[in-house]
């Protein structure tokens, strides 16, 4: 086997034993729970004062804070990741949410749930720019 293909082989196994350890990953929610949560409400918060770190710990403790609502399965609160700068990568956000929900219904009552209205009115003040992508599993 000549050196070039040899390194062809040992690249596409590596890319394929990472693609079957990320897939089994993504199958499985770190919680162990067997299930992942079919509806995902994602949220993007730009800061009001982006220099301020007192200001994200304060949304990011607010938002951990949703953690309580009952319809809620998952939840995963992060800020942008130092990974490789590409076009299609948007970290100009400075804080997001991922909350897991049974289903439409579950994340309706989260909605209306006085902790999140209660979130709502004592974080606001706090961001600029909020930006929501809810999904729904496909079968």
């Amino acid at each position: 086997m000549t050196e070039t293909n040899r390194r062809d082989f040992l690249t596409t196994s590596a890319i394929a034993g990472a693609a079957l350890v990320a897939g089994d990953a993504l199958a499985k929610p770190a919680t162990g729970n067997p299930a992942m949560p079919k509806l995902l409400h994602h949220v993007f918060f730009w800061l009001k004062n982006p220099d301020s770190a007192a200001d994200r710990d304060k949304l990011i403790a607010g938002v951990k804070s949703l953690a309580a609502i009952e319809t809620v399965r998952s939840i995963h609160v992060g800020v942008p990741a130092s990974t490789e700068k590409r076009d299609v990568v948007d970290n100009s956000y400075h804080v997001s949410e991922l909350l897991g929900f049974d289903d439409v219904a579950g994340q309706d009552a989260y909605q209306v749930h006085p902790l999140h209205k209660k979130f709502v009115d004592e974080h606001q003040h706090l961001w600029s720019k909020v930006v929501v992508y809810d999904a729904l599993a496909v079968k």
